[in-house]
């Protein structure tokens, strides 16, 4: 069982990255279950900050295009699925036109600009959004056991005062996250900021896997899109 107290330790405030942003006050009614510690899990969210004017796209993480692009790469690191499970679960919501194969959904995430090799594709529509939202969150629906558990266990660990990677499970996921960000990335970063990236996104998963996660991720994005006062 999540405790309030030991979830108010885990704020992981402590992740100081170029993602973060304060955090919104999402309704307690949207989390995945009634619990109170969930609901105070939830005010420790943050969805990524958006691009300011004249940022440059190729060094930042504060956009559409590479949150979506990680949300996928920490279900990857964190159950093991690869492009087949992405594509049966495109098929089952009736998306197979927008994501029909394996080179299409190459091409979706490539539009990340943090990718290596990504020159070649900068754009990403608004339904080509809605379809990788979608499937992000049925999928994070399907493993939303598997969050939970890694949640619990980084929750236990944080008020003992022991790093993740002393776990297996959040070791493996910490691991997994880190080389496929590196192989896949253009930029140099260093192993303990990922940590950080992959922690920060093991939480946002736990609401992207709740009933109204698509509601969640799409209204982070557009938060990410659409900076206040611009």
């Amino acid at each position: 069982m999540l405790s309030p107290l030991k979830l108010s330790r885990l704020k992981l405030s402590h992740l100081k990255g170029p993602w973060q942003s304060p955090p919104p006050e999402p309704q307690a009614a949207n989390l995945p279950s009634g619990s109170r510690s969930l609901r105070i899990l939830a005010k420790q969210s943050s969805p990524p900050v958006a691009l300011t004017p004249g940022a440059d796209e190729l060094n930042s993480l504060q956009n559409i295009k590479t949150h979506l692009d990680l949300i996928l790469l920490a279900l990857e690191a964190l159950t093991g699925i690869g492009s087949e499970a992405v594509l049966q679960t495109a098929t089952q919501l009736g998306l197979a036109d927008l994501v029909p194969d394996r080179v299409s959904l190459w091409r979706l995430r490539q539009s990340n600009p943090l990718r290596r090799g990504s020159g070649g594709r900068k754009r990403l529509d608004v339904e080509e959004a809605r379809s990788l939202v979608l499937i992000s969150c049925v999928l994070a629906q399907q493993y939303q056991q598997k969050i939970r558990q890694a949640i619990e266990l980084l929750e236990q660990l944080s008020a003992s005062q022991r790093p993740p990677h002393q776990h297996p499970l959040l070791g493996d996921y910490l691991d997994k996250f880190t080389n496929i960000y590196q192989e896949r990335m253009v930029e140099d970063t260093s192993p303990g900021v990922l940590s950080d990236l992959a922690l920060k996104l093991l939480v946002d998963l736990l609401f992207y896997s709740s009933a109204s996660g698509s509601r969640r991720l799409w209204l982070a994005l557009l938060t990410c899109g659409h900076p206040p006062g611009h």
